[in-house]
């Protein structure tokens, strides 16, 4: 399945194609926040004490600063896996099940894999490095069952995201894994809280944004694969497979191991964010644990357009969002899901006027 992304071209006459574009982008967002507004009306609260609510939770003080931050990584470091599998033509809808596996395996390594004592911040980082590994398998299967069996490898991402979801809970559950010792009936269905030296150190401890080493390492990541795609034989590659199969196969492009790493790519950068969710936030493996940052990943990816700096800028704006929502549930009594129902019109209208902007001129 092919996701359509609107790609910018010059046209004679009329209103810039870029102009039109912003005119949309802006619209759309208008359009959302005037619903939001309408449905804080519906529930009886002030519009002004759920907005300050908003506000106060997404950046109010430095630590709702640094957690809004920290929220946005994940969904960064999915939607980049997002671009660069669609460089292919390959869309990865598993972040989900990406980021459940990472936290299973960070949390495992943590715990019993030997890495507390390790030196040189070894402790933190061997972890990290296996939950990538874990997510790079677990998004390779859905590349070699596409590349070899033609399977769709949207639905088949899908699915391994349910099944990652439901590792996730028998974990937790079962005390023969990582559910924690049962010392009374209201021990709660959690792993143990992860040693100390393999929690991911803040960058700024004395400033109260409690921002941890997961933006520097996501930063970095995302200035490399920008580089990967657009200087590389491999971002060549990914283009060639993704345009036209065919002809890339006649020019030597290997094309099972292009899918398979472009999608093992995608499911590193997943399970790596559910390594930083757990080692930089969480400390201790719940059910639910990865709260639905793999399908805000994927429309963050999709809202890019192919850019990486996209991806960054939408990021921020959804983890700002997610973390406005809570307070504004917890303070005015507003359903967080207002959030997602503000996400989903904007995804809603710019995806619908994708047509509209391919009559005025625009390659879709």
């Amino acid at each position: 399945m092919n996701i359509p992304l609107i790609k910018l071209t010059p046209v004679q006459g009329g209103t810039h194609p870029h102009i039109r574009t912003l005119l949309v982008m802006s619209g759309a967002v208008v359009a959302a926040i005037l619903v939001a507004i309408a449905m804080i009306l519906s529930f009886g609260v002030s519009v002004s004490e759920a907005l300050a609510a908003f506000a106060d939770g997404a950046w109010g003080s430095p630590y709702a600063i640094g957690a809004s931050i920290n929220r946005s990584l994940v969904f960064a470091l999915v939607g980049i896996g997002f671009v660069l599998a669609n460089r292919a033509r390959l869309t990865n809808v598993g972040g989900e099940g990406q980021i459940a596996i990472g936290g299973i395996t960070a949390t495992a390594m943590s715990l019993y894999g030997g890495c507390e004592n390790l030196p040189y911040g070894l402790a933190y980082l061997v972890p990290m490095l296996c939950a990538a590994l874990a997510g790079g398998v677990w998004g390779a299967i859905p590349g070699w069952l596409k590349a070899r069996l033609g399977t769709n490898e949207v639905i088949s991402t899908l699915l391994l995201s349910f099944i990652a979801v439901w590792l996730l809970y028998w974990c937790v559950q079962s005390a023969d894994l990582l559910r924690q010792p049962m010392t009374s009936g209201g021990t709660l269905p959690e792993s143990l809280t992860i040693p100390e030296t393999t929690q991911l150190p803040l960058l700024w401890p004395d400033s109260g944004l409690g921002i941890n080493l997961g933006l520097a390492i996501t930063l970095i990541l995302g200035m490399v694969v920008a580089a990967v795609i657009s200087r590389t034989r491999f971002g060549f590659s990914l283009r060639s497979v993704g345009y036209n199969p065919q002809a890339a196969k006649r020019a030597g492009i290997a094309i099972t191991w292009t899918m398979v790493a472009a999608l093992a790519i995608a499911g590193a950068l997943g399970g790596l964010g559910g390594a930083i969710m757990l080692q930089g936030d969480q400390y201790s493996l719940k059910a639910g644990f990865s709260s639905g940052y793999g399908f805000d990943g994927l429309v963050v990816g999709l809202l890019a357009r192919n850019s990486i700096t996209g991806v960054f800028v939408a990021a921020l704006l959804f983890g700002f969002m997610r973390s406005g929502g809570i307070n504004m549930e917890m303070v005015a009594q507003v359903p967080a899901a207002l959030v997602l129902v503000v996400q989903a019109i904007v995804i809603l209208i710019l995806a619908g006027s994708t047509l509209w902007l391919s009559r005025k001129g625009e390659k879709v």
